[in-house]
């Protein structure tokens, strides 16, 4: 069945897709996946108890700390010579998380990818450059296979050398860019360096950011400085990688790819599942994925669900753009703070630089917070005056919707490490 049938249905046929293929996945992880037998054991469940999406909640949960546990083979379902293909996480704080791919699920891959490039307005007649990191990331090439799978003309340039990809868009006509949205933002400042208006001088039509939490005002920046339209893309390494689901032009939302994900939201202290609307932790079970499938994923990411058909006509479910991580929030003073609380002030304001930084430090038995905001050269070198009065206004208006003081740090221009894929967003020094 074409996307544009499965994305339309009712939400009943809907229901009866995946739980049609919920069930093959049960049976198939039970069979082959040690570690999901001994869990379903400890629950006193067998794949005959699932007999509805109702009873997916029965099912236990997966995190990150499982696929590291059984690293790097041992959730797997088939043999490594079925195996076309392995990813990685970067495994900064310990041993890498593994996912593979069989042929046709690299073929599906494609297929979901496809579908998200033409939600955000992409078609076979246009340019895409690639600019998210190719190799055991999942971005590049997941985008690459999809882009490819539609028909466009693929630029696969990967991340960095800022210079040279502003060159080929201009060249090539690109009217695609996908990359993380702070790498966006690093191109249009190396844009207005180098002399060229992207508004006037590029093709940009679309931009479609991912991998990294971004607020509506971060939105509206990349839009106004790079002249395209802003689509958001969602999607994680341990899931499938991008393509989970995507905002289409309505921008209610970001489409579920419900026939090969279903989503849950989940109280992220309990683990209780929430109703439609309420916002939470978001978790997802793969009922399409041969090689690695994963049961009740806990993503971390907060977000919400809305039911309902969209302006476009899809009747798959949409999420929030993503509104923040259990894991990388940060617990200041009793207060949870993150990072894109602090990002859509700044960019609210408007007189700063859209780069930033989160220095948390313990001063005794309490912690501090210092947020690091560059200005332009000509204002930190000039204007004493408006420079102090730019603090006290980011001071006032970041403590009213932190509910804690924070400080404030104006630095200047590239101060902030730049990135090429994920900005970094936070320095902790309390583990220092």
């Amino acid at each position: 069945m074409s996307e544009q049938e499965v994305a339309r249905l009712p939400r009943e046929q809907i229901a009866e897709i995946q739980l049609r293929a919920l069930k093959e996945t049960v049976d198939r992880v039970y069979e082959k996946v040690p570690f999901y037998r001994k869990k379903f054991q400890e629950k006193g469940l067998e794949p005959g108890d699932i007999k509805s999406l109702e009873d997916l909640r029965n099912l236990p949960f997966t995190t990150k700390t499982d696929l590291r546990d059984n690293y790097p083979f041992g959730l797997f379902t088939v043999p490594q010579s079925e195996l076309v293909r392995i990813h990685a996480s970067s495994g900064t704080t310990g041993k890498p998380t593994v996912v593979g791919y069989t042929r046709n699920d690299i073929s599906n891959w494609a297929e979901i990818m496809a579908r998200c490039i033409s939600w955000a307005g992409g078609t076979r007649d246009d340019v895409i450059q690639i600019a998210y990191g190719y190799g055991l990331f999942t971005g590049g090439l997941g985008f690459h296979y999809g882009a490819e799978h539609l028909g466009c003309t693929v630029v696969p340039i990967s991340g960095g050398n800022s210079k040279r990809q502003l060159m080929l868009m201009q060249d090539f006509n690109t009217a695609i860019l996908a990359c993380t949205p702070s790498y966006a933002l690093n191109l249009a400042e190396e844009a207005g360096e180098s002399g060229i208006d992207p508004v006037k001088d590029l093709n940009l039509r679309i931009g479609i950011f991912g991998a990294e939490p971004w607020s509506n005002n971060m939105r509206k920046e990349l839009e106004g400085q790079l002249g395209l339209k802003a689509m958001d893309i969602y999607g994680l390494s341990e899931v499938i990688g991008p393509g989970v689901s995507c905002e289409c032009q309505s921008q209610q939302g970001l489409h579920i790819n419900e026939d090969f994900f279903i989503p849950e939201i989940i109280d992220p202290e309990t683990g209780v599942p929430l109703p439609y609307g309420q916002k939470g932790e978001l978790v997802f079970t793969t009922v399409n994925k041969e090689a690695f499938p994963v049961l009740r994923y806990r993503t971390r990411d907060i977000s919400i669900l809305h039911p309902g058909t969209c302006a476009c006509g899809r009747t798959f479910v949409r999420m929030a753009r993503v509104m923040g991580r259990t894991d990388d929030m940060l617990i200041i003073r009793g207060v949870n703070v993150f990072p894109s609380q602090i990002e859509s002030v700044l960019l609210e304001i408007g007189e700063t630089e859209p780069h930033y930084l989160l220095v948390v430090d313990r001063k005794g038995t309490l912690d501090d917070l210092e947020i690091w905001v560059e200005v332009s050269d000509q204002m930190f070198s000039d204007e004493v005056r408006r420079m102090e009065e730019l603090e006290r206004k980011l001071r006032h208006e970041i403590g009213s919707v932190l509910g804690i003081s924070a400080k404030i740090k104006l630095v200047e221009t590239k101060t902030i490490p730049r990135s090429e894929g994920k900005a970094k967003r936070v320095m902790d020094r309390r583990e220092l």
